[in-house]
């Protein structure tokens, strides 16, 4: 009981933040990235016992801190400098190199977190609550033969498949990506650097190639 009662108020207290513009950042929606995801399909049920076996990586996620899904949009890094390998060492690379106090290493969790299906050509879809625009996007997909549910993800895991210029701050952005010869469970690796500060999002989105 009290364990329940602590995670309704660490739902309320992370709530707040949605009120102030300060305080709004974004992330990848589609394919949705893996705490927008668990949000997205718990975060009106997030105490149900199913998602258990339903969805055991977000329940693992949850029951680590329930506040990187309410905050799916806080997960980043100040003053990276644009050296992300350094920032970012292998195996925290969905954590964003255990950002913001570790709020976010449940991400980091190998296992088999649910996809998104894409095909070879396909589109990364990101919101910007607070319209911080972008210096660039880079978007990065695992290569084949890498295996996201037994392997923790490294940046030689990685073949980066585009590369933006500069967006205009706006609330919606859309990035499209041409890979070929992938199938089955592949990791997502969106890079956001914003152009409101040296500000870095580290994204992590899991599909399957079908």
């Amino acid at each position: 009981m009290l364990h329940a009662l602590a995670l309704v108020s660490a739902a309320l207290l992370c709530l707040v933040p949605w009120t102030d513009t300060a305080h709004a950042h974004g992330s990848v929606v589609d394919p949705a990235s893996r705490n927008y995801g668990c949000w997205q399909r718990w975060g009106s049920d997030f105490q149900n016992p199913a998602m258990a076996t339903q969805d055991p990586m977000c329940w693992q996620a949850w029951q680590d801190n329930p506040n990187a899904m309410w905050n799916w949009n806080g997960l980043y890094r100040n003053n990276v400098g644009g050296n992300h390998q350094a920032a970012i060492p292998n195996g925290q690379l969905c954590s964003g190199g255990r950002t913001e106090g570790g709020r976010y290493n449940s991400l980091d969790t190998v296992g088999p977190w649910k996809t998104t299906n894409v095909a070879d050509n396909f589109t990364v879809r990101l919101y910007d609550q607070a319209s911080h625009g972008a210096d660039y996007f880079r978007v990065y997909v695992t290569k084949q033969g890498f295996n996201p549910a037994t392997e923790p993800l490294g940046w030689d895991d990685l073949e980066l498949v585009a590369q933006t210029g500069r967006y205009a701050p706006s609330q919606n952005y859309e990035i499209p990506v041409s890979t070929s010869g992938r199938s089955g469970h592949h990791v997502v690796y969106t890079i956001w650097q914003a152009s409101h500060m040296d500000q870095v999002y580290y994204l992590c989105s899991d599909v399957n190639f079908s």
